[in-house]
């Protein structure tokens, strides 16, 4: 029966990908659930180079397929490996010397007396989570006595982590120096110099860090590089595609005389919460002969237990067993801090991740825990059930026998059980999937390999539906980026459910700052869950809801977010956003509002909508000098952008209010936001276009607030403000797309889609989507798809693998909203 279930499934995902075209993307998603079980390849080819969590962080996935005895390497890359010679804090929290107050000259000298400084456990730095020693002052100055027994290596390197400006000392001898900061470890060469400096028994190594802004952190230590012997038998497959669509990415090769495909399939289909909510991604292999002989086929797949840690030297514990006819590897570390980190560039280190195969006697698939191992030694390498350990590998293979012209298939899942999800207020949540004290990740294991056929036919319909609506709405390019965005932008949120029994879907910043729920992330993703399922929108924004009136937080505006990911226990950012948040509540709420067709979820939070709206009203037109969406840009008063945002509020404040039959309140609002069209028009006006702040003479900006307007049917603003801002648009763009206004050449490519979708000239459309779709493709930063770039070169400003994508579908919810 299983056979029959898997050909069929391998028919559905042939006819999947059948017609689609390439292009390059910027990295490719291969396993997608949320910020922390979330895995990619940087490369256009998978062999290349390890697979990496989103972060950058290794996070191995390695596949071997032996063909007639010969060895090919289709899936990751060695890694390189080091020893420990002087541990940094990663691994001890070594005690050091710190003083904060500039000390003389000679404080890097071996002769230095440091009697009257402070002693202090490493890391260094701002956060409490992780740092042992908090350091929030400019500068501080650390001496640390190390022991080096053995002074032959192989390669002896500066292991170092610093925010921001850095000097390092070995014996008195400057080893490094650099302006800027390093957000994880670096690996640095030492010079002759400093070499010749080291000496058996006790050295001495001395940094100084200067915090120029932002966050603090030092932390340092010696390496040695292990030098990997060769392994001739070791064969790179021939990759001969790379295709990738709404929920899979499928790859072929060519070993010997067998073609290879290797297809990951993350099922996220958003109008199935139980389905999207099972941390489970498929990987299906399939091997058949292309030059009409038979041949002897053995896969292998091997996953790092590096999944399951924030830092590799944490150790880890891993066992093999049977459930349910599966065979299942699971590893985990032996801490299992639960909820105990926060942070932007951080992993998970608890939980733990599943590699699990239905048993096959007739494949003979084995499994096994190792110590790591790269090369030719996976396939013979011996293994055991139970293991602990650092950096261990799970390994899974089987033989396929003789295989000639029919396909045979094999399908591998893995997943991840993160015990408990997300902190809530001083709660915390578990998975959606955990419904009950019964539910295991051994039952989402058997779910998911009993319904794979089901499935992948669903995923089959989803990504041609979801392609031939994009194609119809933007064009080929424009469905392209679409599915680029899709799976990043669902993978940087966590369903779960909330105390009171809301759906809560919540984002993580990704590399922007790290905050949870964050009100203006969830306004530029809101787009692509407005078409699928308004439900997950309304997940964005519950938690925002309650924290207002459960009386947290007390202030006449929406708050900017819950805390930093995943401890939403209240708003860390540093500085309120109160038009900008409060401007996104109100869109938002009025656009659930019509895509439903109903005023249930307006209704239930009427009170504080009003609230905000009455907020608005006096502080939204002409904004006082605050940040907006594009903090990045620093402060702006008379925000004509801003305003747009505050009037297209107060608008969809009124329409709510005439739905709910509040006559003299939608009224009120709906006369107030057309005056202010009418000064808005006259103080940002600046000839051929509008400007960037009110009176701003030669400035200008992207309106990309302005869309709503359009979507929402408010009709405040005249089509010829849309007209003459596309216009000017057209002037001022580079090539790899529109600047975000006149101050600089870097843009947001989720706000270029939005003021696209201001004309109804597919012509005009095309030409400002044409240069975001050569970001795309063309982009040198080999990263989960940025949303902030440079239209100069098209390289990453910051920001990666971050939900806002999804706003790349503005133009599909429009069609959507025309219907």
């Amino acid at each position: 029966m299983m056979k029959k279930i898997f050909a069929a499934a391998g028919l559905l995902a042939a006819s999947l990908f059948a017609g689609a075209q390439e292009f390059r993307a910027p990295a490719y998603p291969l396993i997608t659930h949320d910020p922390y079980f979330s895995i990619w390849s940087a490369t256009d080819e998978l062999a290349a180079s390890p697979t990496r969590h989103w972060t950058g962080t290794s996070q191995s996935l390695l596949g071997l397929l032996r063909v007639d005895g010969k060895i090919y390497r289709f899936m990751g890359e060695k890694e390189k490996r080091y020893n420990t010679i002087v541990p940094a804090g990663d691994e001890l929290n070594y005690t050091a010397s710190y003083t904060e107050t500039a000390p003389s000259a000679d404080w890097m000298k071996p002769g230095f007396d440091d009697a009257s400084w402070k002693k202090g456990q490493a890391p260094f730095g701002d956060n409490e989570g992780i740092c042992k020693t908090i350091w929030r002052s400019r500068d501080i100055w650390t001496r640390r006595k190390v022991t080096i027994n053995d002074l032959t290596f192989s390669k002896l390197l500066l292991k170092l982590q610093h925010d921001d400006d850095v000097e390092v000392f070995i014996n008195g001898e400057l080893a490094y120096a650099y302006k800027g900061f390093a957000g994880k470890f670096t690996y640095l060469p030492l010079s002759g110099t400093v070499l010749s400096k080291l000496k058996t028994g006790e050295n001495l190594l001395a940094v100084h860090v200067t915090n120029t802004g932002g966050g603090a952190w030092l932390d340092a230590g010696l390496v040695d590089e292990v030098k990997d012997p060769a392994d001739p038998e070791i064969l790179v497959a021939q990759q001969e595609s790379v295709s990738l669509n709404a929920t899979q990415t499928k790859y072929k090769f060519t070993c010997g005389g067998i073609a290879l495909e290797a297809t990951f399939t993350s099922p996220l289909l958003l109008n199935n919460l139980d389905l999207l909510a099972r941390p489970v991604t498929y990987l299906a292999t399939s091997v058949k002969s292309t030059d009409g002989a038979d041949h002897s086929v053995q896969l292998y797949l091997g996953v790092s237990t590096d999944l399951a840690v924030n830092l590799p030297v944490q150790e880890v514990s891993a066992t093999s067993y049977k459930s349910g006819g599966l065979q299942i590897l699971k590893a985990g570390t032996v801490e299992q801090p639960i909820l105990k980190k926060k942070g932007d560039d951080v992993r998970i280190d608890w939980g733990y991740v599943y590699v699990a195969a239905a048993a096959n006697p007739a494949i003979n698939l084995k499994q096994n825990i190792s110590e790591d191992m790269q090369g030719s030694k996976a396939f013979f390498g011996a293994g055991s059930s139970v293991a602990k350990g650092k950096h261990l590998l799970l390994n899974t293979s089987w033989d396929w026998g003789k295989v000639g012209f029919a396909a045979r298939q094999q399908v591998v899942m893995l997943g991840y059980d993160d015990l408990e999800s997300i902190q809530y207020f001083g709660t915390n949540l578990k998975p959606w999937w955990k419904k009950g004290p019964n539910a295991t990740m051994e039952a989402q294991l058997a779910a998911a390999h009993t319904s794979y056929s089901s499935v992948i036919a669903k995923c089959v319909a989803f990504n041609k539906k979801m392609r031939d609506d994009a194609v119809k709405a933007g064009g080929e390019n424009y469905a392209r980026l679409c599915e680029l965005a899709y799976r990043q932008s669902v993978a940087a949120h966590k369903l779960v459910k909330s105390p009171q029994g809301d759906l809560l879907f919540l984002s993580k910043e990704n590399f922007s700052n790290g905050s949870i729920n964050t009100v203006d992330i969830t306004y530029p993703s809101a787009p692509m869950y407005l078409v699928y399922n308004p439900d997950l929108l309304k997940g964005m924004m519950n938690g925002i809801f309650y924290y207002s009136e459960s009386g947290k937080w007390k202030k006449p505006f929406a708050a900017h977010d819950l805390g930093t990911y995943p401890l939403a226990n209240g708003q860390t950012y540093g500085e309120d956003m109160p038009v900008e948040e409060s401007g996104n509540m109100l869109i938002l709420a009025a656009a659930i509002t019509k895509v439903e067709k109903n005023t249930a979820y307006a209704a239930k939070h009427w009170n504080t909508l009003s609230v905000w709206a009455d907020y608005l009203s006096k502080e939204g037109f002409d904004p006082a000098n605050q940040l907006c969406t594009d903090d990045f840009a620093g402060h702006l008063a008379r925000n004509a952008n801003l305003s747009v945002k505050a009037i297209v509020a107060l608008g969809g404040y009124a329409q709510m209010a005439a739905q709910l039959g509040k006559k003299d309140v939608a009224e009120k609002y709906q006369a107030l936001a057309a005056g202010m069209v009418k000064k808005w028009m006259e103080l940002a006006d600046d000839g051929d276009h509008y400007s960037l702040t009110f009176e701003g003479k030669g400035t200008w900006s992207q309106k990309y607030n302005l869309v709503w307007d359009k979507l929402l049917g408010t009709n405040l603003f005249p089509a010829t403000v849309y007209q003459k801002e596309i216009d000017y648009y057209l002037t001022r763009q580079n090539g790899f797309g529109l600047p975000l206004d006149s101050r600089r050449t870097y843009t947001k490519s989720d706000w270029i889609l939005w003021t696209s979708a201001l004309t109804d000239d597919r012509a005009k459309f095309d030409a400002l989507i044409q240069p975001v779709y050569r970001f795309a493709t063309e982009t040198p930063s080999r990263v989960p798809l940025s949303d902030w770039h440079e239209t100069t070169d098209g390289k990453m400003v910051g920001f990666q693998a971050r939900s806002v994508v999804g706003g790349y579908f503005i133009k599909m919810l429009e069609a959507k909203l025309k219907k």
